[in-house]
Formats: structure tokens, C-alpha cells, sequence
């Protein structure tokens, strides 16, 4: 299990406020329940007092409950520590490595208790269905208006973090003549090349490479069907290899082209430096992307903390910390209007043309019934 490595500094400024709060005083420990108690229901930053009262609050709490945070996975290890830093305050991240789904029952299993989950980030099949059961608390981070309006609930109950794009990857020593588009992986030089990162029946990486290339042959959010076809024609031809696209697969040559998240393929780029001469682009035609969804538990036991953890990850800092981690952060038209963007970060991911639209929840669902019926005979 992968864990954060917390430091001594933070741990004495963690111990020390847990201290003050539950010392002799008892003012002051009035005065920090009766701040959580404002912050439970708070539902912006300005509704108890601002910033500064955010901060002390959150300090009073002394750490942050967060869970399925794997510190290597979007940068999210740096970003931790980033806020741990800044304010004192320790996060405790609970099964790094677990799912979306295991967030939401682990909001259910632990709630009214101290390891109930204050803060999740999962999937945003996963986001709707927590606002439908009642587990989150709305909220807005002070940057609300920066979100643009399909990527966040109305009411404030969620809203997306980091994503990216589905990306064509490939190795440039063996196409001296480079694909260009989907289209141009049909070629006949593509033969035994292209990889998915998975099964799309299953894995969600390759269920988005498939709804790209419907994009890009004549479909659309409510048809996937010509995503489905393109790749049968793939197959067809000999140039889809049924076999997960990774470091290892690429390495060896079995994946010489792969559709995959920009994110990943970046990180291919990067890993396999010095062995492979990785290229990789967005596609125009066959635009898709998804992100990942921030919320906060309706019974968080940190309110103040998770709120005050929202804010941050919505500040420059937290925006840079995933763009760091070569994901797409939702925020980056803001950062980049505003001069804040790191733009060494921002040269490492493949430039975007032309506007991307969201699919809705019934959408999502259809398209996931057409690929469990269909996939089987590509």
C-alpha cells in the first residue's frame, strides 16, 4: 500500500493544534465547535467569516479525512503535501488505492463517525449518484464562476477537478510517415500497431477511445455505434491489437500506436525516454475527454478542513499541482487569462482544438449498453 510520507514538521504543527483545541481552555474549544458547526452547512467561504476564519477553523481541526488519493496519480502526492504545508494540517489518505465506488461506501459505512471520509474524488457517474442518495454537502470554492457550467452541479454539490483528452500516441522511429487521425490508422503501415488501454466492456480508458473515434466517423454522444464499427474495420484490417496499451506493451513493441488518455500518454513519453520516441496528439476530429469530480461528504467530521481543502485545490496551486501531473486542470483557461499557469507544466501536454462537449448520465448509460452488446464481435 502506498502512503503519504508525512513530516515531522507537519506532524508537531498537527499535534500541537490538536492540542490547543482540546486543552484546558474551554473557550477556545467552544470557540472551534462552534466554528465546525458554522462550517457544516457552510455552503461559500464568505457564509462564516471568510478566509481567516476558514484557516483557523481548519486548524482547529487539525487534519483532513481523505481517501483513494494514490500520491503518485495526478500529482496528488505533491498537492498533499503542498497543503500540509501551508496550513499545518495533516491529511489522512484511506485506501489510496481504491475506487470510486468504495469512496461512496465508505461515506455510508463510516458516517457519524471520525473516519468518515471529509472530502472524494471519483468518477462523475459516481458524482450523480452520490447527489441522488444525499451524501454530499453543496458547496462553492471561491473560483465557482472559473468552472465552466457543464462541469459542475448547479446547486454546488459537485464538481470536476483534473481529466483529460483521448490522445493518439505512437512510437516515431517506426512511422516515418505519422498518423494524422483516426482515419489515417485505417493505412495499411498501421498493420499489427494500434492499442486500446483495455477492454472498453470494462476498462474506462478504451470505452473513451471508442467514443472518440465515433466522434470522428460520423457519430455522436447519443451513437457510439460508428466507434464500434471503426474498430471492427481496424480489426478487420489487421491493424487492432487486442492487447492493454502500458509502459511494457509499448516498450516491447507490442503497441505501437495507442488511444489513450493525454495524461497517460504523456507519462508514456516520459517513462520510456531514451528508449522510445514517443509523439502524441489530440485528435480535432473525435474530440472526447472526462474528468474526475471533487465533493464533500454532507457529515463531514472536518467541515471547516474540507471546505478550506476545496478552496486550495481550486487556487493556483492546486489548478498547477494537477497541470504538474500532466492532467488537464478544469480550471486552466482561468490560470492562463490570469498569467498563473506554469507553463513549463502546460508545454508537456498536447495542445487542443476545437470545443468538447460533455455526455449526459442517459447518454453515458446507453452507450455503455451498445458496447457490452456489440464489443464481443470486433
Amino acid at each position: 500500500m502506498r502512503r503519504l510520507a508525512v513530516s515531522a514538521m507537519v506532524v508537531a504543527a498537527g499535534s500541537g493544534l490538536a492540542a490547543c483545541s482540546s486543552g484546558s481552555s474551554g473557550r477556545a474549544t467552544a470557540d472551534a465547535a462552534s466554528s465546525s458547526a458554522c462550517w457544516a452547512t457552510a455552503t461559500s467561504v464568505s457564509q462564516c467569516g471568510g478566509m481567516k476564519a476558514l484557516v483557523a477553523a481548519a486548524k482547529a481541526e487539525g487534519h483532513l479525512n481523505a481517501i483513494a488519493l494514490p500520491p503518485d496519480w495526478a500529482n496528488y502526492g505533491s498537492i498533499m503535501k503542498g497543503f500540509e504545508k501551508k496550513y499545518g494540517i495533516t491529511v489522512n489518505d484511506a485506501n489510496p488505492d481504491g475506487s470510486s465506488g468504495e469512496e461512496l461506501a465508505a461515506i455510508k459505512s463510516e458516517r457519524g463517525s471520525s473516519k468518515e471520509p471529509d472530502v472524494v474524488d471519483i468518477g462523475p457517474s459516481f458524482a450523480l449518484q452520490g447527489q441522488q442518495e444525499g451524501l454530499f454537502a453543496p458547496f462553492k470554492v471561491p473560483t465557482w464562476s472559473e468552472i465552466p457550467a457543464d462541469q459542475k452541479s448547479a446547486q454546488g454539490y459537485w464538481w470536476d477537478d483534473y481529466g483529460g483528452y483521448i490522445a493518439i500516441g505512437y512510437n516515431a522511429k517506426d512511422f516515418p510517415t505519422p498518423p494524422t487521425s483516426f482515419a489515417s490508422l485505417l493505412q495499411p503501415e498501421f498493420k499489427g500497431a494500434v492499442c486500446l488501454d483495455g477492454n472498453p466492456e470494462s476498462a474506462g480508458a478504451a470505452f473513451a477511445g471508442v467514443y472518440a473515434a465515433a466522434l470522428a466517423n460520423g457519430g455522436s454522444l447519443s451513437n457510439i455505434e460508428p466507434g464500434i464499427a471503426y474498430f471492427k474495420e481496424l480489426a478487420k484490417k489487421g491493424n487492432f491489437v487486442p492487447t492493454g496499451a502500458s509502459p511494457s506493451t509499448i516498450a516491447s513493441g507490442q503497441c505501437r500506436v495507442t488511444i489513450d488518455w493525454t495524461y497517460l500518454q504523456v507519462q508514456y513519453r516520459k517513462s520510456l525516454a531514451g528508449k522510445v520516441d514517443w509523439k502524441v496528439f489530440v485528435p480535432t476530429k473525435g474530440l472526447y475527454a472526462a474528468y474526475y469530480v471533487q465533493a464533500i461528504s454532507r457529515d463531514a467530521p472536518d467541515p471547516a478542513a474540507a471546505r478550506l481543502w476545496e478552496t486550495y485545490l481550486f487556487s493556483p496551486a492546486g489548478q498547477n499541482g494537477w497541470l504538474q501531473g500532466d492532467a488537464d486542470p478544469v480550471e486552466l483557461a482561468a490560470l492562463e487569462q490570469s498569467g498563473q499557469v506554469d507553463q513549463a507544466a502546460l508545454a508537456q501536454l498536447p495542445p487542443v482544438h476545437g470545443q468538447v462537449s460533455f455526455p449526459t448520465q442517459a447518454q453515458l448509460n446507453a452507450a455503455e449498453q451498445v458496447v457490452l452488446q456489440q464489443w464481443p464481435s470486433v
